[in-house]
């Protein structure tokens, strides 16, 4: 239960950063791109990749710092961060094969999910 405490208090942390970084970012570069989305995947990203490496395996960092960092805060931030990591780490053990279909089958799978949410949604109101 205190792991679940330490992912949950994490994630309104990282969520809460994200909801900023696209406040500012709406008002410096306006809503015609989505640059808050954006800055968060690559941040988030490059974040995952230090805390993966320095906090968990050279520093030996106790799991509960890794759920509340990894899962917790980056999760809350941007789950790509997690996307991207799983990616590696497929690409690491099984090779670019099984990489690249997790990432193409993750990509498309999330855009056909979403316009048959859109559709049904539409369908229903």
């Amino acid at each position: 239960m205190n792991h679940l405490f330490l992912v949950a208090a994490g994630g309104a942390m990282g969520a809460s950063l994200r909801h900023l970084v696209n406040l500012a970012t709406l008002r410096l570069f306006g809503p015609q791109f989505p640059w808050g989305t954006l800055a968060v995947n690559i941040v988030g990203c490059f974040a995952m990749g230090l805390v993966v490496e320095l906090v968990a395996r050279k520093f030996g960092a106790s799991e509960a710092l890794r759920l509340f960092l990894a899962t917790g805060v980056l999760g809350g931030f941007t789950t790509f961060s997690a996307f991207s990591l799983d990616a590696l780490t497929l690409y690491e053990r099984a090779g670019a094969m099984l990489a690249g279909i997790y990432v193409a089958a993750s990509v498309a799978g999330a855009i056909a999910a979403l316009f048959a949410g859109l559709a049904l949604a539409r369908t229903l109101a």
